[in-house]
């Protein structure tokens, strides 16, 4: 293994290295088929879509490692490797090494780097073509180093695998730990349904802006995923709209995407903030309704489905949350003590999916520097 490196099109990389085009390492197949998913039953296969059950086949196998890449629609440019006597799919490309000096795995990482979008095609449905992304150069380096490379990037990837399905286990267990505190009835404590209009206080703190003063609004994100901050504005360019200062300790939502979840509690981050008339606050009434247990009712299905309920009209921006037929609702409010036990549980829930996040992140970050290193021969590997 040398220390030197050459001036390539891809830039500086080992002098024992060589450059190619995917087109001439690899090759594409595409499966007859285009399906959405497979049920193995007796040795066929049972094709399923959207319709529900359509027949059932001898469906083809590769007996072979290999890669495979969506072609077309949601998901579309995703690299997977696939094991031995898997299934292909009609939506998706088919591809292998074309000889024995070309390892499948570092293959795989090498398509990983190719940024798709640029060879993405068709307005309706997304789709991209083999032939359009095969005359990327590559660095191919000897077949030992190769092999090594892959083994190193395979570690990260069974960490982030690993990492992704604590994650999903996490989820499984909130969803159903909210089940169990929000919606079961206890012995010795039973849930009574009650409107908000009796456990809530609209909060508004209107004012007039002044024209060359400079405030900062806030932004309710969808899916529960919190209050976002926007650039600050001077007074004159919000014009006539209506606005408030922010209050904390709020629960706040964002009327046109209310159905979607766009939901939060306000904190003392967000004073000396405003917001517009389409974020309504609502201050639970003390001793009576606990906020964080109110946030974590809306976070629910139950509270998703009532969300909606109270958001009449069409998709996307016709559905805004009617802000009497809010207060209508009815949430189920055990005594003030469970709330606060029922909060702290999920909130501890909440907390340690949130630090699984932040290492799959982390994660995730440190194999794309190390890719960056090992893929252009800037850190060598030793064989």
């Amino acid at each position: 293994m040398t220390n030197k490196y050459k001036q390539t099109p891809i830039g500086l990389i080992p002098s024992d290295w060589e450059v190619k085009k995917l087109l001439d390492v690899s090759k594409n197949r595409n499966s007859s088929l285009s399906i959405s998913s497979l049920l193995e039953n007796n040795g066929n296969y049972t094709l399923y879509g959207a319709s529900g059950f359509l027949k059932c086949i001898n469906f083809y196998e590769e007996k072979e490692e290999y890669i495979s890449i969506v072609k077309d629609g949601a998901g579309v440019g995703r690299v997977y490797l696939c094991e031995k006597c898997s299934s292909v799919l009609g939506t998706m490309s088919y591809i292998k090494p074309i000889d024995k000096n070309i390892s499948l795995s570092y293959l795989y990482f090498l398509f990983q780097t190719i940024d798709f979008e640029k060879y993405i095609t068709g307005s309706t449905i997304p789709h991209i073509y083999f032939s359009s992304y095969s005359l990327k150069n590559v660095p191919i380096p000897p077949l030992p180093e190769q092999q090594k490379i892959a083994s190193i990037l395979s570690t990260w990837d069974d960490a982030i695998n690993n990492c992704k399905s604590v994650l999903e286990g996490l989820n499984s267990r909130k969803k159903w730990l909210a089940i169990e505190l929000l919606f079961r009835s206890y012995k010795e404590d039973i849930n009574i349904e009650q409107p908000l209009l009796k456990l809530v206080d609209r909060v508004k703190y209107s004012f007039n802006p002044e024209p060359n003063k400079l405030y900062k609004q806030i932004g309710i994100r969808s899916h529960c995923k919190g209050i976002f901050y926007k650039e600050e504005v001077t007074g004159k360019s919000l014009g006539n709209k209506s606005v408030f200062y922010i209050e904390p300790n709020c629960f706040i939502v964002n009327i046109v995407f209310a159905w979607e979840q766009a939901i939060a509690k306000t904190t003392t981050k967000e004073v000396g903030m405003i917001a517009s008339h389409r974020f309504p606050m609502f201050k639970p009434k003390e001793g009576i309704l606990d906020l964080n247990y109110l946030l974590h009712f809306f976070k629910s299905k139950k509270g998703k489905d009532l969300l909606e309920m109270a958001s009449p009209g069409g998709a996307g921006r016709n559905k805004t949350l009617g802000q009497s037929e809010f207060l209508k609702l009815q949430i189920p409010v055990p005594s003030f003590q469970r709330q606060k036990f029922i909060a702290e549980v999920l909130d501890k829930t909440d907390y340690e999916i949130e630090l699984y996040r932040q290492k799959l992140l982390a994660f995730q970050i440190q194999k794309k520097g190390i890719m960056q290193q090992l893929l252009t021969g800037k850190t060598r590997v030793k064989i």
